[in-house]
C-alpha cells in the first residue's frame, strides 16, 4: 500500500492546478481524487520501497548461497 501522505500530496497538487472558479469545490474535488487514487493504487498491488529493498537484499543473499552451492557441487564432481 502506498503511503497515504503521498496520495494526499498528489491530490493537493492536482487540485492546486484547478482554475479559480473551481476553488469553492476544491475540498470535494480533493477528497474525490484522494479516493480515486487510493482505489487505483490498491488495485495495482504495489509494494513500498522499504518492502522492495528488503526483498532485494533477500534475493541477493539467496543468489550468493546458490553460487556457493554451485561451486561446492562442481568441486565434488571433480
Amino acid at each position: 500500500m502506498l503511503d497515504t501522505r503521498k496520495i494526499e500530496e498528489i491530490a493537493k497538487n492536482i487540485t492546486s492546478a484547478l482554475p479559480s472558479y473551481l476553488i469553492a469545490i476544491r475540498e470535494d474535488i480533493e477528497k474525490y481524487i484522494h479516493t480515486a487514487l487510493t482505489a487505483t493504487f490498491d488495485r495495482l498491488d504495489l509494494v513500498t520501497r522499504e518492502e522492495f529493498d528488503i526483498q532485494t537484499q533477500v534475493m541477493h543473499r539467496i543468489r550468493e548461497k546458490l553460487e556457493e552451492l554451485e561451486r561446492v557441487i562442481a568441486e565434488l564432481e571433480h
